[in-house]
């Protein structure tokens, strides 16, 4: 008889330590390619020239994107496994990492004027939204630049939910290479949502779509 290994329930920061070696190769799954090679021309020059504060960097994929046009980078992740990846991938002046929380960022001693969180926002609970949206905004200038990065639900390239919750959040039971399971908080937010979110917290908001992935771009108030 094959035993199914029982879930994790462990916080997030833990699955991200122990998926550290493997994240990459989410960015390798042959249908996403299209959808990257766009995102990954259309981002740098949004962060031209900016104070750039990186939320969840985790491996430091967009980072290195990042640093192709922004001034400086601030990058923080809560798991010091995937900052190790990140600082070997984006080795430049001008680009630091460090271990942080996204709901309580580091003071860099000046505000920022861009921010960008990739892949982050989902793993928001639903209930600090607003929470996550107003400590971000204390570490930007008003009129900063802001971007979220993160997926659309498309059938047979996202993970399945397994469940949902009182507060409408969703979850994925994810497997990793040494069979551990993890159960993952992953919001797929709506256009709606985040501009429900952002509401009298934001101007010139744009959204932007690819079959895999949605941003949303807007400036600070």
């Amino acid at each position: 008889m094959t035993l199914t290994p029982p879930v994790s329930d462990q916080p997030l920061q833990h699955y991200y330590a122990a998926r550290a070696a493997e994240y990459d190769r989410i960015y390798a799954k042959p249908e996403r390619q299209e959808d990257l090679r766009a995102i990954e021309r259309w981002l740098p020059p949004v962060f031209q020239h900016k104070s750039v504060i990186e939320i969840a960097c985790g491996t430091g994929y967009w980072t290195q994107f990042l640093a192709k046009t922004a001034r400086s980078i601030l990058a923080v992740d809560a798991a010091p496994e995937t900052l190790r990846i990140a600082a070997a991938r984006v080795d430049q002046p001008g680009v630091a990492f460090v271990v942080g929380d996204a709901y309580r960022l580091p003071d860099a001693g000046s505000l920022h004027d861009a921010a960008f969180a990739g892949f982050w926002i989902s793993h928001v609970p639903r209930a600090r939204m607003v929470e996550f949206i107003d400590n971000l905004h204390a570490r930007v200038a008003p009129g900063a630049k802001i971007v979220f990065l993160d997926n659309r639900f498309v059938a047979g390239s996202s993970t399945p939910i397994a469940e949902r919750d009182a507060d409408g959040n969703t979850y994925q039971t994810r497997v990793l290479e040494d069979g551990s399971r993890h159960r993952v908080l992953k919001n797929f937010l709506t256009r709606e949502d985040l501009e429900s979110s952002l509401e009298g917290r934001a101007s010139a908001i744009r959204w932007h779509e690819w079959k895999h992935y949605w941003a949303v771009e807007y400036t600070s108030r």
